[in-house]
């Protein structure tokens, strides 16, 4: 199933869409945003100097901090009388960033969460259980609006109260589970603790999942544990909040809705655009927004784009799923490690789950490094020689893939602290020390 043409364009019509929207949107940033008019004219650029979409690549970067500095309003391109919804980031240090929609931009945001959920053959036959967070964060609603707008029938269950989610995706007869990947590998958790049976007493067919990376290794035990099918879904508020690409039925690789949003991949330290196939940052230009345009933000996401068309029928290119963050990537030693790499050696080894953290610390002026993971329910946690035995194997593992000296720490199961939102996988440390 495909929501809308536009997802299947020729690629030369959505090249010619593409700059048509662009241009007009540089034309509004110019207009209306004196911090784009400014940007525009020490760089010696007008909006009628982009001819092409691979000019791109001469107009500005746009940062987290430039939204921070012009906090509340200041990079809004419309009156406040035409701004019908407000949205904030979840960031827990300083000023958080702000978001405005007018009634076209809810409009758009509605129609690519109509796409996403098309790509899990989801209609007005289905019931979706939604336990993303609702309120300033853009999740819960972002993803409620475009379940209601396909015309399924919608549970606004929001995060916490695990037992009583349960009960309502077993009564309420939900199809559709859309949450982070944690916790719905939480809720698989808990569920099978209060004696339910995930593949007999729940109707669950496919899940929309994502605000948070993720191993090849989790999405697979979150699939295996409800007996689903599983979508991975792409977003930041900045650019519109969820739905800004998504995983269809044919690949696991992410759809991004390029007839709204623009995806380059630059070198993060040189700002260098790299060719598709090459891991590096996305960088998003939005093409149909209208109270907060947005040219060239840096996501911090590092990913790659495949332009190959997919067996789906859809034309945009796709991105691999985000395989860490620029600023989330710890640099231990000399040596570069996201969570995701770490997630996913885990994910190899047997008798222990994928909830985990990963504790950075000093030891006199060399880093430190240590990796905390739960058992497994079958794990005999009493028994030394096998917990030693474990510890060394899983040591070895992540030495040999990713080059790292760990300290390996097993736990009981549950003894890490789950998270209704987005899992903390990393503590630093090192700041502290």
């Amino acid at each position: 199933m495909i929501w809308s043409k536009d997802e299947t364009l020729p690629r030369d019509e959505l090249h010619n869409l593409q700059i048509k929207r662009l241009r007009q949107t540089l034309l509004r940033v110019y207009n209306n945003v004196p911090f784009y008019r400014e940007k525009f004219e020490d760089l010696g650029i007008l909006p009628h100097d982009i001819r092409t979409m691979e000019d791109i690549s001469k107009l500005p970067f746009t940062t987290k901090k430039d939204l921070r500095n012009h906090y509340p309003f200041g990079l809004f391109a419309v009156r406040q009388d035409a701004v019908v919804r407000i949205h904030s980031s979840s960031g827990t240090t300083g000023k958080p960033t702000v978001v405005g929609y007018t009634r076209s931009d809810m409009d758009v945001w509605n129609e690519v969460m109509a796409r996403v959920f098309t790509m899990g053959n989801v209609t007005s036959e289905d019931t979706v259980h939604n336990a993303y967070g609702y309120g300033l964060f853009t999740g819960g609603l972002g993803i409620h609006n475009g379940a209601e707008t396909v015309g399924a029938t919608v549970v606004p269950s929001s995060g916490g109260f695990t037992s009583r989610q349960l009960l309502l995706m077993k009564d309420f007869g939900a199809t559709v589970l859309t949450s982070t990947p944690s916790f719905a590998l939480h809720l698989a958790e808990v569920a099978k603790e209060e004696g339910y049976d995930l593949h007999n007493d729940f109707q669950l067919k496919c899940g929309f999942f994502g605000a948070e990376p993720t191993s090849i290794g989790l999405k697979q035990e979150v699939a295996k544990a409800w007996g689903i099918d599983y979508h991975e879904v792409y977003g930041l508020s900045e650019i519109i909040g969820p739905g800004v690409s998504s995983s269809c039925k044919e690949s696991s690789e992410l759809h991004i809705f390029e007839d709204h949003f623009y995806p380059e991949i630059i070198d993060p330290k040189t700002g260098e655009v790299l060719p598709h196939g090459q891991k590096g940052e996305l960088v998003i230009t939005t093409l149909t927004k209208q109270a907060l345009p947005i040219i060239r933000y840096r996501t911090g996401d590092i990913t790659t784009l495949n332009p190959t068309p997919c067996r789906c029928g859809r034309t945009h290119v796709r991105m691999h799923s985000v395989m860490g963050r620029v600023d989330d990537m710890l640099i231990v030693n000399g040596v570069n490690v996201f969570p995701s790499q770490v997630e996913h050696v885990l994910s190899e080894i047997d008798g222990i789950s994928l909830n985990y953290q990963i504790i950075a610390d000093k030891k006199g002026y060399l880093d430190s490094l240590e990796v905390m993971v739960e058992v497994t329910e079958d794990m005999p946690i009493d028994s030394v020689g096998a917990l030693e035995s474990l510890q060394k194997h899983i040591q070895a593992s992540l030495l040999s893939n990713l080059y790292i000296h760990a300290k390996v720490k097993l736990v009981e199961p549950r003894s890490i602290e789950r998270s209704v939102g987005k899992a903390v996988r990393v503590i630093d440390k090192r700041s502290l020390s």
